[in-house]
């Protein structure tokens, strides 16, 4: 019993230091953007004064609708191109569909300096000017292969016979996509979106080398300060506040659908 009860509180204590190392960072930064002094180590008092100086910085406006704005077009793009390549690649022969199933990974297992000079020479070997089209471009090309990875296994799952059932029964093949497939690989497509996006908000490294003249993305801005602005506190709180809102609801509606179907269902007495 000793033993038992010394091995669930070894447990839970390594737990909770793993959440605490995880979490409590972004708990500090939560803190801090509410900060009324300059001090980044002590808390002074409640103050909105670095909200308000985020939403008068022009620049820093910028940069987080860029941010968004690359990161929201890369991954309905990415979504849709990954989820399609995964479905017909479901379909290929194995030889097919191993050979390139092992040059998605590339793209995951590279380094992002190695991705990101390779897209920046491309680009300059085809003629395409650095700028806001050579970014999402980059983006894309980046989150796709997260996309295909998170789909495929959840396409092993399916039966093929369903599909078949379909097309026997009159459907057109768009008609077995969208109501046969799609509806039960939404969840791997969703999450598939959601690591996407999530990339494309964080990378810096390729956008560095793929983005214009006078574009910046949020990570950009803040490696291209010469002084650390609050206002960066404020910013982080807000996505994360945006972030975790995202996947509320990405968790919620699919548990309140499924819940109202079952409810819906007819009772056998």
């Amino acid at each position: 019993m000793k033993k038992r009860k010394l091995s669930r509180l070894f447990s839970s204590g390594y737990l909770i230091l793993i959440l605490l190392f995880v979490y409590l960072p972004i708990f500090y930064l939560v803190l801090f953007s509410f900060n009324e002094g300059k001090s980044q180590t002590s808390f002074t008092g409640f103050s909105l004064r670095w909200y308000e100086s985020m939403f008068r910085d022009r620049t820093i406006l910028e940069s987080i609708y860029v941010t968004l704005f690359v990161a929201v077009i890369s991954t309905i793009v990415s979504t849709v191109v990954g989820t399609i390549a995964a479905i017909g690649l479901s379909k290929a022969k194995r030889l097919i569909r191993t050979a390139v199933l092992e040059i998605n990974n590339l793209p995951v297992m590279n380094p992002d300096i190695v991705t990101a000079i390779g897209l920046m020479l491309l680009f300059l070997s085809i003629k395409i000017q650095g700028g806001m089209l050579t970014l999402i471009l980059s983006h894309i090309s980046f989150c796709t292969p997260f996309v295909i990875l998170s789909v495929m296994p959840k396409l092993r799952q399916l039966d093929d016979n369903v599909a078949e059932a379909a097309l026997d029964l009159g459907a057109t093949p768009w008609k077995a996509l969208i109501k046969v497939i799609i509806p039960q690989i939404y969840p791997a497509i969703i999450s598939g979106a959601l690591i996407a996006f999530s990339m494309s908000l964080d990378d810096f490294v390729v956008s560095y080398f793929n983005s214009g003249a006078g574009i910046n993305t949020i990570s950009m801005y803040v490696y291209s300060m010469k002084r650390y602005n609050l206002s960066v506190n404020a910013m982080a709180t807000l996505i994360v506040a945006a972030v975790a809102l995202i996947l509320i609801l990405a968790n919620l509606v699919p548990y309140i659908k499924d819940k109202k179907n079952h409810k819906e269902e007819p009772r056998n007495d």
